[in-house]
């Protein structure tokens, strides 16, 4: 229980920097709308400017591990909250670790400001610092199931080292096979937190049933995603199969696409806040079956099949739990403005 002496000397502190989704959400949202237009300006050679890696390498990571591991960050340090009963991660602690990724954002961009090495390392350090946060309360009450986020916070931490690698040791690592590595894994994490979420949304906000869950299908379902990110991430000792990699994924798709039927979306067309999660799903479901078949039918163009997968799933996602999130833990009514679905 929180005493009245917590909450008088919260109130003392910024807003912003009460729980973890504030800092993180808007400043990944700001800087994923920029890095976007950055990134065109710098594809069309209409922007002078030279960040860490080049400005394929740039985008690729930044958008994957820079955007993507704020929201990330801070979808689970506020999530631990509701799992454990503890406060979050608030106040000084939490703006030293918001800056932490700002600064890693900022010497990217500009390597020059601190020198490659150090822009790298201030870099990979966000990732286990969340980590670290994130364990010690699951921890201290012993929560143990919900620990399986820091190892996966670890394995992002070894797709974005490898991202580095193949700046330094081309010839072992490959920058496609890392940063993808990096988006399976986001992906991951969506489907794990969809399957444990979105029943419970679906079934609250349209007053029906919850679905019952099928073990094997949620397993079916993440688990072949897992197994193509592991693969990635292992690609400079096993090699790579397109065959392998593309049926795996269409498999995954097929699984997906199953328990999203089992969702019934059809019950949420009248709540945005809803079907822009479900949206967000059948996204999922759509590009990892057209990613799959890009790698084995050659007339698909697999770079826009990652896009398919990143913008309409990764981004849909994002753009749904950002909004439900940040309602619901200020004590906002869950139900968006009107202009909100526009977005979606």
């Amino acid at each position: 229980m929180i005493q009245v002496t917590d909450l008088a000397a919260e109130q003392k502190k910024p807003s912003f920097l009460r729980l973890g989704f504030r800092p993180f959400f808007l400043g990944g949202a700001i800087f994923g709308a920029v890095a976007i237009a950055l990134w065109l300006f710098i594809y069309k050679g209409k922007l002078n400017i030279d960040p860490f890696g080049g400005g394929y390498w740039w985008h690729i990571h930044e958008m994957v591990f820079g955007f993507g591991g704020a929201i990330i960050a801070g979808f689970l340090l506020t999530a631990v909250q509701n799992w454990t009963g503890m406060r979050g991660v608030q106040g000084n602690t939490l703006l030293m670790l918001f800056l932490i990724w700002l600064l890693g954002r900022i010497a990217l961009l500009f390597p020059g400001m601190l020198g490659d090495e150090l822009s790298n390392l201030i870099d990979l350090f966000f990732l286990p610092a969340v980590a670290f946060i994130l364990a010690k309360p699951i921890i201290a009450v012993k929560q143990y199931r919900n620990l399986f986020f820091v190892p996966v916070l670890l394995l992002f931490t070894v797709a974005n080292t490898e991202m580095y690698a193949a700046i330094y040791f081309p010839q072992t690592f490959t920058l496609t096979f890392s940063g993808y590595a990096g988006v399976m894994l986001i992906t991951f994490l969506m489907s794990v937190i969809a399957g444990r979420v979105v029943p419970m949304f679906t079934a609250n906000g349209t007053c029906t049933d919850k679905v019952t869950p099928l073990p094997w299908l949620d397993k079916m379902a993440s688990g072949t995603i897992a197994v193509a990110m592991i693969y990635l991430l292992l690609q400079p000792l096993v090699g790579f199969s397109t065959l392998f990699f593309g049926v795996l994924l269409v498999f995954s798709g097929v699984f997906q696409f199953i328990r999203w039927l089992r969702w019934k979306p059809w019950i949420t067309l009248s709540i945005p806040l809803l079907w822009s999660i479900h949206i967000a799903v059948k996204f999922i479901s759509f590009g990892l079956i057209v990613l799959g078949l890009s790698y084995v039918v050659v007339e698909i163009e697999i770079n826009l099949a990652w896009h398919l997968l990143t913008v309409g799933g990764m981004g849909g996602m994002i753009l749904a739990m950002i909004s439900r999130v940040s309602l619901g833990h200020t004590g906002r009514p869950l139900s968006p403005p009107k202009a909100m679905s526009f977005a979606y």
